[in-house]
């Protein structure tokens, strides 16, 4: 290596770590996302349940699988329970999504590395979202550790059995990260190089022996202490989120281009002009690699290519659809625009304006710390313990959205009641709406001394009366906030029996 690419090797990780570390814990949790997360990983810490993700002490949280819980409960146990730590695990995965292009890059277009690494460390997607408490960066890191071991094995590397074996423990991670959405880029291998894997049948169906050894016994243990938790997998958190908009995930036919057209020209600005160029010549390249001849000679085009189109339409025809669900499709893109730089012989870019960029990227971070949104719960945090003399050990929310990110910065347990009874059925057992209802709260709450309830300020004259009718009494902790009241409950005292009036006994 000569001096200036060790050089840029070393600009690089300092850049990177920047980005990724710098302002990480500046501001609260944002919910509902980094809230919900959090409040999983931190009951599992608290409890010592690993096993079972819970919500709330009797609620489950079926709808991911452990993995990102597992990571932040680590990060929590081992750093503190604050936002930088929750954090942690996606910058970190940031960090190996960036370490991971600049490999895959060497493989696929050697010169190209540094370039790819410094597009993908730059996009304004993949930066945005190293900063989000979130399943998909540590999903993003998942699947690409196992589509850079598959192309370290098909590129003549000295031990191909060795990087298969990893590959599989790449899909493992990406399988407990999210299901099996995790597995799409597996589709990608399987047919860009179907004849290597027929090659290597024995040895892959050791591999997905290994893959059912890491991935599968949580599955199992889970299912087996949770009767009808497999039909939830299936029904609600598969079939259900692909063909049906039942989650309110932009499931209409248009969906698709109202989020992911603009989760693909800003989140890969500043680089959004030279995506753009490859995108309107792709047309013509895949006329083109109808010949075999023209396949082989463009294989790291094709294979990039199917990277980001076979996802991309598994995508677009599923009906739940989210911005950061394209988030790991971003490495193989990073990739291409450093291809695609080199075939236009562009320039490295100035250092002037990737410093500028990277000043903009930054001062961006630093400013969402003192935007002033309804969602970060430690403004929230704030105004209850303002209203409070006494410590919050729980904060109830009554027909509304739960502030989970309280469950770190107050240490207080959160729940989300309805008023009436929470129904029956299997998505209502696993993914309930409400934790429990009103009356059994209250009952639950003569208990709990240190709750604070919180309700919507337009239907507090409904919710106190219904406290009323079931014995109740109210206070309320000083003004409302964001639109909320903040307040106790108490039992109502039992009215005094009336003296007694009979003769005494002789």
């Amino acid at each position: 290596m000569n001096h200036r690419a060790a050089w840029q090797r070393y600009a690089l990780i300092a850049l990177s770590i920047v980005l990724a570390f710098a302002f990480l814990g500046s501001r609260g949790l944002w919910d509902p996302d980094e809230g919900r997360y959090t409040n999983v990983a931190v009951n599992m810490l608290d409890s010592g349940d690993w096993l079972n993700p819970h919500r709330s002490g009797h609620v489950g949280h079926w709808t991911k699988p452990p993995l990102t819980y597992w990571a932040i409960a680590s990060s929590l146990g081992a750093f503190g329970k604050t936002p930088f730590a929750a954090r942690v695990p996606v910058a970190l995965s940031y960090l190996v999504c960036v370490l991971l292009t600049w490999r895959i890059a060497k493989r696929l277009a050697p010169g190209t590395e540094s370039t790819a690494a410094l597009v993908f460390a730059t996009m304004l997607l993949p930066f945005g979202a190293s900063h989000l408490v979130t399943t998909d960066f540590i999903l993003a890191a998942s699947e690409t550790l196992a589509v850079w071991a598959f192309v370290e094995a098909r590129s003549g590397s000295r031990q191909p059995l060795a990087w298969f074996a990893l590959m599989w423990v790449g899909f493992a991670l990406a399988f407990l990260a999210k299901g099996p959405p995790g597995l799409l880029p597996l589709v990608v291998l399987l047919a860009y190089d179907h004849r290597s894997w027929r090659r290597h049948l024995g040895f892959q169906l050791a591999g997905a022996a290994l893959f059912c050894t890491l991935a599968l016994p949580w599955y199992a243990a889970v299912i087996a202490g949770n009767p009808g938790l497999f039909e939830y997998f299936i029904g609600d958190e598969v079939i259900n989120r692909v063909t049906t908009d039942e989650f309110g995930r932009h499931g209409e036919w248009y969906g698709w281009i109202t989020v992911y057209v603009p989760t693909l020209v800003l989140g890969t600005v500043p680089w959004t002009a030279t995506a753009w160029r490859w995108a309107k010549a792709l047309p013509a390249d895949i006329r083109r690699w109808r010949s075999r001849d023209a396949r082989r000679g463009d294989k790291a085009a094709v294979f990039l290519a199917l990277w980001v189109l076979v996802p991309l339409l598994v995508f677009i025809l599923s009906r739940s659809r989210m911005p950061l669900y394209l988030l790991p499709l971003f490495v193989p893109l990073a990739i291409i625009i450093a291809m695609q730089r080199r075939k236009e012989q562009r320039a490295s870019p100035r250092w002037s304006w990737l410093a500028g960029w990277v000043l903009a990227l930054l001062g961006l971070s630093l400013a969402t710390a003192f935007w002033p949104t309804h969602k970060d719960a430690s403004r929230w945090a704030m105004a209850i313990r303002e209203r409070t003399d006494t410590p919050v050990t729980e904060v109830v929310f009554v027909e509304d959205m739960a502030r989970y990110g309280l469950r770190l910065h107050l240490d207080a347990e959160i729940e989300k009641i309805s008023l009436d009874p929470v129904p029956a059925g299997l998505q209502a057992h696993f993914n309930p709406r409400n934790d429990e209802d009103l009356a059994t709260e209250l009952i639950e709450a003569v208990n709990e001394p240190g709750a604070v309830w919180i309700c919507k300020e337009a239907r507090w004259p409904e919710i106190q009366a219904r406290i009323a009718a079931l014995g109740h009494t109210t206070t309320v902790l000083g003004s409302p906030y964001r639109g909320r009241i903040i307040f106790r409950t108490r039992a109502a005292p039992e009215p005094a029996s009336p003296p007694a009036t009979g003769m005494p006994e002789r």
